[in-house]
């Protein structure tokens, strides 16, 4: 569909979802559908995305032309602001273009705007224990462009516009392909017989497993009458105390132990100048060589508890959704015998 024009909308809260093709997005996107709200997604190729999610109203259009976002977002009373340059491209050109693009449209049509936070907006004088009052020193360039862009967030609920932020650690799961998990640890669409362990020897690592963070947020939005003008959340996920419990799980799932290889930094290093991703990749490094962990005592306040699926269930299906793995053989029915 490339028009606002829906018989089936009725009077269900209308949600914006840009980014609904991504990882975070995507699982957002769907549990709002599932709670009963219309979902609206932005994409530049809206129709192929309409065959590989029928459930959302998909309206073609760029999250860069604010004119597209804020047609989109007329009668939202959520927009999911989930949208990255894809690859780590061109980071200080598009990202906070495509934000304001938002922020102008939540403030037009009186909408919410969800981010996923990222762990980026710290550097060490915030190590190791982080809070949502933690000061926010990036060393990075992406770690500048996110702090730069949460205060232009906080600045916007000044103005009126309600802001919910919720941070979280490394994402895996279904969708998260373009992920720590599935671009360091493992090889997508292979057999694990090796993982290789970004972290220095015994240093630990914050994960997220995607339909959790998806989760929490939607709790969050749930309640979304509870919270301030101006939210932020983070969340525990699984705390992998000595980079060892991970590569543990994993072995567990795959059913033998695995080997265990240090991450080649050297080879992201000497190929940075070739390939943009490995150098975004590469600025990141400060984050494994100590421990960096997010409390979500304030979470925990808000909500009751945090949703934690299983580790071994979330390495599960994360790995088969890579294809690292097979799905298990479903038992076949046993025949029933009919009585005369």
């Amino acid at each position: 569909m490339s028009g606002l024009s829906n018989p089936n909308l009725g009077l269900k809260p209308i949600a914006l979802v840009l980014g609904a093709t991504g990882g975070i997005g995507g699982h957002v996107a769907r549990g709002l559908a599932a709670r009963g709200w219309t979902v609206r997604a932005l994409n530049r190729k809206a129709g192929e995305a309409a065959t590989r999610e029928p459930r959302f109203h998909w309206l073609q259009g760029d999250a860069m032309n604010a004119a597209d976002v804020r047609r989109a977002a007329q009668d939202a009373r959520l927009i999911v602001h989930a949208v990255n340059p894809p690859g780590y491209k061109d980071w200080e050109k598009l990202v906070l273009p495509m934000l304001d693009n938002t922020i102008a449209a939540a403030g037009a049509v009186g909408a919410r705007i969800l981010l996923p936070g990222t762990v980026y907006n710290y550097g060490p004088d915030a190590f190791p224990e982080i809070t949502e009052e933690s000061p926010q020193n990036p060393v990075t360039r992406k770690g500048a462009i996110r702090v730069e862009l949460e205060r232009r967030l906080e600045a916007a609920s000044r103005e009126g516009v309600p802001v919910l932020i919720v941070r979280a650690g490394d994402y895996f799961g279904p969708g998260a392909a373009n992920s720590w998990f599935a671009q360091g640890l493992v090889k997508p669409g292979k057999p694990v017989t090796s993982v290789s362990r970004p972290n220095a020897q015994g240093i630990g690592h914050q994960w997220a497993y995607l339909p959790d963070v998806a989760e929490t947020m939607l709790r969050l939005i749930d309640r979304e009458g509870e919270l301030p003008r101006f939210a932020r959340f983070q969340m525990h996920g699984f705390w992998d105390r000595d980079g060892r419990e991970m590569i543990a799980a994993i072995g567990r799932v795959v059913g033998h132990p695995v080997k265990v290889r240090a991450f080649p930094w050297w080879l992201l290093k000497l190929c940075s100048p070739f390939v943009p991703i490995f150098r975004e990749l590469g600025e990141m490094r400060y984050l494994w060589e100590v421990p960096v962990r997010m409390s979500n005592d304030k979470l925990r306040a808000f909500l009751g508890e945090e949703p934690s699926t299983p580790i071994d269930e979330a390495v599960r299906t994360t790995l088969l959704d890579l294809g690292c793995i097979e799905p298990k053989p479903t038992k076949a029915a046993r025949p029933v015998a009919l009585l005369a």
